[in-house]
């Protein structure tokens, strides 16, 4: 991890086929924090809007065949209409293009919904909940 690279200072707006692509993309380079694409197709809202925000640079010492790149938090809007909050690992090439949230207000309510939503984990996990046999 390098503490002395900034972050990007953007938050990323993402629909699902981008989301779903990101996820296989992660998947193939064998990145560390992504969800299986079986899952999103299943449970992300088809027409459902999606965010990153940067949390880390992550460096695999292991693998210098990997590039660095940023662990993002991934905030996933399901067909439930529930928010979940995951990981999603990304190569600069990947995150770079996509687009960014234009006003303040709202990647402060994105802010806001991350630090409010479950975990994928918890949300599988609460009661009564028949997600995980989807």
């Amino acid at each position: 991890m390098d503490v002395e690279r900034p972050l990007p200072r953007e938050v990323k707006v993402i629909d699902s086929a981008s989301l779903l692509r990101l996820e296989e993309r992660a998947g193939d380079l064998g990145l560390s924090q992504r969800l299986d694409p079986t899952w999103v197709r299943a449970n992300a809202d088809p027409d459902g809007t999606h965010y990153l925000w940067p949390a880390l640079w992550h460096t695999l010492s292991h693998r210098p065949d990997v590039p660095d790149h940023v662990r993002w938090e991934l905030l996933i809007t399901l067909r439930t209409g529930d928010r979940v909050v995951s990981l999603l690992d990304l190569l600069p090439d990947d995150f770079t293009p996509l687009p960014k949230v234009t006003s303040r207000e709202e990647g402060m309510r994105v802010r806001r919904l991350l630090d409010q939503a479950p975990s994928v984990r918890a949300w599988l996990l609460r009661p009564g909940s028949l997600a995980g046999e989807r």
